[in-house]
């Protein structure tokens, strides 16, 4: 049995600062990533850097300075939110490194040996912002729908192209038999909507004039750089070739095309494994619109720290963002959920049991109320069933319902009446027990807020021992 699992994050591009979108990314592949080690696997966790677009390339020139300058720069803001975030990424890799390079150019030698690349003249519409070419077909009133209001640029010169319609019967079948398990069933379906209608050759280079001498040269070609979205899927394998193929990629589904049609081509070509999962989440809005730079409702991750914590935004992303859907993010959405969840809901919990804990210890009893087991046994199974199926936002509910539950229980037993000691002990030995089962299904979406729960409430051969906790969540007014 394979006890390795191996996922990847999403390549963002470096033109700007992380935005709220990433972080919900990063977040929902570390919880993967954390319940995958929690059940005892060897796990490689990555994102990394897409460097060589066009659109870092203007993004420089804005700026005034060198496209290397930038992409370090903005790298390391990367980097930065991913650890301020408390992402367990194992390898951030930039697709400008040596060893991306040394990779790209082998899966393109793959690809060429196969007789998969040409090259011809073409003239199409292109779209900076998705770094690739539409026919007027796929536009909305000769607009890209990903990045409304932004004009194409009709582009004509002699590139490099990959026979991606070599390869449609063979798409077909590993995404129908789900070879290659797209999720959700909407996205798998989607892409096999893209090859009924026909898969055609695309372009996997550009001029050095147009790519400005900026990304990865092509093999026994230096006048042409590789197309972006060639040499930046590649960065799935050359951050870990040790651990290819992945076990799950995550994405957003704007880019779905590049993912379940483009890379698995490239991969069938170069005679590599495929990857085994992709998964599908949608996108944040904010108040209600798409996050747009001319709107200006970026929201910038970093600046809620100070206010919120870090785990309150982790929740509130993973709770209130559907795994598979768009949702909405404000402030005043996260205040409420904080105060309603956090602070009134498992702070409350922790503490009234940690406080009444706290008066003695716990002595450890032979058997749970009945009602208690097979809540506590239900809820593990629900919370695994949903994580596997890439479902965190039901698999937080789920949790939350064993929260409820203990504290229905608190009420209806009235511990801090109880005056037999017998009675009361089995009472808080029940609570104590709801609460580490809580902890401990928590830890993967909440690691700060768990390990410091876990560090008031010791385990014993003979029972627990627990210490008053100061607040968890302070509550916001």
């Amino acid at each position: 049995m394979n006890n390795k699992f191996y996922i990847t994050a999403a390549i963002p591009y470096v033109n700007a600062r992380p935005h709220i979108g990433h972080v919900l990314e990063f977040v929902q592949g570390d919880v993967l990533a954390r319940y995958n080690r929690k059940r005892g696997k060897e796990v490689f966790y990555i994102t990394g850097g897409d460097e060589n677009s066009l659109k870092n390339v203007r993004a420089a020139e804005e700026e005034g300075i060198s496209v290397a300058e930038l992409c370090t720069r903005n790298s390391e803001y990367f980097k930065k939110i991913a650890a301020d975030f408390n992402i367990s990424l194992d390898n951030f890799q930039r697709s400008s490194l040596p060893n991306h390079v040394e990779s790209s150019q082998d899966l393109w030698r793959r690809c060429a040996e196969n007789g998969d690349i040409y090259k011809k003249r073409y003239e199409g519409l292109y779209c900076v912002g998705c770094e690739a070419f539409y026919t007027p077909d796929e536009l909305n009133d000769g607009e890209c729908f990903e990045h409304p209001g932004k004009k194409l640029e009709l582009i004509e010169e002699e590139n490099y192209f990959f026979k991606l319609s070599k390869y449609s019967d063979e798409l077909k079948k590993i995404v129908q038999s789900d070879e290659y398990l797209i999720s959700p069933e909407s996205k798998k379906n989607e892409t096999l909507g893209f090859i009924e209608k026909g898969l055609e050759d695309f372009s996997i280079s550009r001029s050095n004039e147009r790519a400005h001498g900026w990304g990865v040269s092509v093999p026994g070609d230096e006048s042409q750089k590789m197309y972006v979205w060639f040499d930046a899927l590649n960065v799935y394998r050359s951050a870990a070739p040790e651990w290819w193929p992945a076990d799950a990629h995550l994405i957003g589904k704007g880019i779905l095309r590049f993912h379940s049609i483009y890379w698995p081509a490239i991969l069938l070509s170069a005679k590599l494994p495929l990857p085994k999962k992709l998964l599908v989440h949608g996108y944040i809005t904010v108040n209600g619109q798409k996050m747009s730079k001319s709107v200006g409702n970026v929201i910038d991750p970093s600046s809620l720290i100070p206010k919120y914590g870090v785990d309150p935004i982790r929740y509130h992303l993973l709770k209130e963002i559907p795994s598979f859907g768009d949702g909405d993010f404000g402030e005043a959405k996260l205040q409420a959920v904080y105060n309603s969840d956090l602070a009134n809901g498992l702070g409350n919990y922790a503490s009234r049991v940690l406080t009444l804990g706290s008066r003695e210890e716990i002595l450890r009893q032979v058997n749970l109320d009945e009602e208690v087991s097979s809540k506590i046994s239900k809820t593990k199974k629900d919370v695994e069933e949903k994580i596997e199926a890439f479902r965190l936002n039901e698999a937080l509910f789920a949790i939350w319902s064993l929260l409820s539950f203990g504290d229905e229980y608190i009420n209806k037993k009235e511990v801090w009446k109880i005056a037999d000691t017998t009675e009361k002990n089995k009472a808080l030995y029940n609570l104590a027990t709801i609460l580490i089962e809580v902890v401990d299904l928590l830890e993967p979406f909440l690691p700060e807020t768990s390990a410091k729960i876990k560090a008031n409430i010791e385990i014993l051969d003979s029972g627990f021992k627990a210490q008053k906790p100061s607040p968890l969540f302070p509550r916001l007014q």
